[in-house]
């Protein structure tokens, strides 16, 4: 039998190394290789494959700071993107402890199988909350996240990768994320011991700009009543209203809004003139403020979790609510015709907007909260009640 050499170290075969030079070692999970991305934390303790999925995370590396990830396993009904089988743009996982097997009746999938399945590059056996606190002081850095099962790496060549990421800023990301071409949604929200339904008598004809649209937020809409049409990105406002919907929704995504809103904007402004009921979350939000003549600007950690508390400044109401955005809608430069209507409890920053004379309006956070607390989904029902009253 060959003795244990006690004194032998493990070598570590994943690394996060930031732009800075700074190097953190762990162990490798999910996909093999290397990608860039910009770290972020997700406060969350629960949801961590619809945040994996979710199409607003497009080029970061997410770090979770509940310890106990993957312990519930994975299947396809929690999945956000529209498409299953699409890359969501998500760079990179970065974990506590390792991943145990699934113990949870829904699991069909093993978290560290799932994780290679969709090319995702985790490391685990990182101090999480040293990195949080990291990010919390400076900011959230650029970083390549890398796992080789034999543990070689070029650390001075993963630096300047790392160096050579141009950060999020300027980054028009929804480009990469939208739908290639337009359908139909019908699915509804998912019940215990039911699953998922279809929404078969709609009220309401909606039509919903695609910036990296989550699932659950069409579901919410189509268990409101309406018959959902999914559109491109750069779908022109001509188009979107020869369609003849009863309102507009402009989605989440990820990237910077300003990048985005270079070709968005126009037509949401188009959009505006018509009359016609808009809803926006995150993305939407930040670039309906811009066609109305806001600005947004980097946040320096940005919010990420499903405990965010939101105050709704029209009726003293506070909302405990699930967020993912880097950037903000800077609420000192609203124009007079915006009334802000909910702001975060956090750090005072803008969570939502009105236009005063028209039946449009946005929130930063997501009420579809998946994951998170459904504190907020009465406002698909606020967007289902200006449609009734523009339509008597």
């Amino acid at each position: 039998m060959k003795p244990v050499d006690a004194w032998s170290a493990t070598l570590p075969t994943a690394l996060l190394v930031l732009a800075d030079g700074t190097v953190i070692e762990g162990f490798g999970l999910g996909a093999t290789g290397s990608a860039t991305g910009e770290v972020c934390f997700n406060t969350a303790i629960t949801g961590y494959e619809e945040i994996l999925t979710d199409p607003s995370y497009a080029g970061q590396i997410i770090t979770f700071t509940f310890p106990h990830i993957g312990n519930v396993g994975t299947n396809d009904e929690d999945i956000e993107t529209v498409n299953m089988a699409a890359n969501t743009g998500v760079r990179g996982a970065v974990l506590r402890a390792d991943i145990t097997e699934p113990s949870n009746y829904r699991a069909a999938k093993n978290f560290d199988a799932w994780l290679k399945a969709r090319g995702i590059v985790a490391i685990a056996g990182v101090d999480t909350r040293a990195l949080t606190a990291l990010i919390r002081e400076t900011g959230m850095p650029n970083a390549v996240i890398a796992f080789d099962p034999e543990g070689n790496f070029d650390k001075e060549a993963l630096v300047t990768q790392a160096k050579a990421f141009p950060g999020l800023e300027g980054m028009d990301l929804a480009a990469e994320v939208t739908t290639a071409q337009r359908y139909d949604w019908q699915e509804t929200t998912w019940k215990w011991d039911e699953g998922y339904s279809n929404q078969s008598t709609p009220k309401h004809h909606v039509v919903a700009i695609d910036y990296g649209v989550k699932r659950n937020i069409l579901r919410l809409l189509a268990e409101a009543g309406c018959k959902v049409t999914v559109v491109p990105a750069e779908t022109s406002a001509k188009e979107i209203l020869e369609l003849n919907p009863d309102g507009i929704f402009l989605s989440n995504g990820p990237g910077d809004p300003a990048a985005t809103g270079a070709y968005a904007v126009p037509t949401i402004k188009s959009l505006i003139d018509s009359g016609k009921p808009i809803f926006g979350i995150c993305l939407g939000h930040q670039m309906l403020a811009l066609a109305l003549g806001g600005k947004t600007q980097k946040m320096h950690q940005g919010h990420h979790g499903a405990n965010h508390p939101v105050k709704d400044l029209t009726t003293g109401k506070v909302e405990i609510t699930s967020m993912n955005h880097g950037f903000a809608v800077d609420a000192e430069s609203l124009p007079e015709c915006i009334e802000q209507t909910h702001t975060s409890l956090f750090d005072g920053s803008n969570c939502g907007i009105k236009l005063k004379d028209k039946p449009v309006f946005s929130v930063q956070y997501h009420p579809e909260a998946s994951p998170g607390p459904q504190d907020s989904q009465y406002l698909f029902q606020k967007f289902t009640g200006f449609m009734e009253a523009a339509a008597s």
